[in-house]
């Protein structure tokens, strides 16, 4: 497939008889991405081959989307695709505010601090969630990673189009 997909949802379980799956949304947007005639990529937890679906409904239901799927009427159907991720084409991005970004746009940049922004400290490779906010991974060159807190007092300037990041290097950071 040559267009890139982006993951938005992990199918964990059935639910009920009528071809309902638990979804755990992997997106800020999930009243959005399983939404109503929304399609989605379906890619099989066991290797065969990946398709796309339609949303026939969606509720959210104890920390999961219980989403029905057109075409699915029994448990049978959808049992086989338990540990499948759900993904959408990138064509399909919400807008975001202005400072804010997809984990797809960070992952890659070039890190640089604000007193040498000729030599990179590193690549981000990772991005955690912490709840509090966001932790970035940074691989050096050479040594072990750097973790970099997404805060205001840290994070000076994200320039995605040519992937640099501007820091300022807090004490205690390395």
């Amino acid at each position: 497939m040559s267009e890139q997909l982006l993951t938005v949802g992990k199918l964990v379980n059935t639910h009920g008889i009528k071809g309902e799956i638990k979804v755990l949304a992997i997106t800020d947007f999930p009243e959005e991405r399983f939404a109503k005639g929304k399609r989605l990529y379906l890619i099989p937890g066991d290797g065969t081959p990946s398709f796309w679906i339609t949303v026939e409904s969606a509720r959210f239901h104890k920390n999961t989307y219980i989403v029905k799927l057109e075409g699915f009427t029994n448990i049978n159907q959808v049992e086989k695709y338990k540990g499948s991720t759900l993904k959408v084409s990138q064509d399909d991005l919400v807008e975001l505010p202005d400072n804010e970004y997809y984990y797809h746009d960070i992952i890659g940049c070039n890190v640089f601090t604000d007193d040498n922004e000729d030599k990179p400290l590193g690549v981000i490779t990772e991005i955690m969630s912490t709840g509090a906010n966001d932790i970035w991974v940074v691989k050096p060159l050479s040594g072990s990673d750097i973790l970099i807190p997404v805060i205001d007092d840290v994070v000076l300037d994200v320039d995605v189009s040519n992937k640099k990041v501007k820091i300022y290097l807090m004490e205690g950071l390395l």
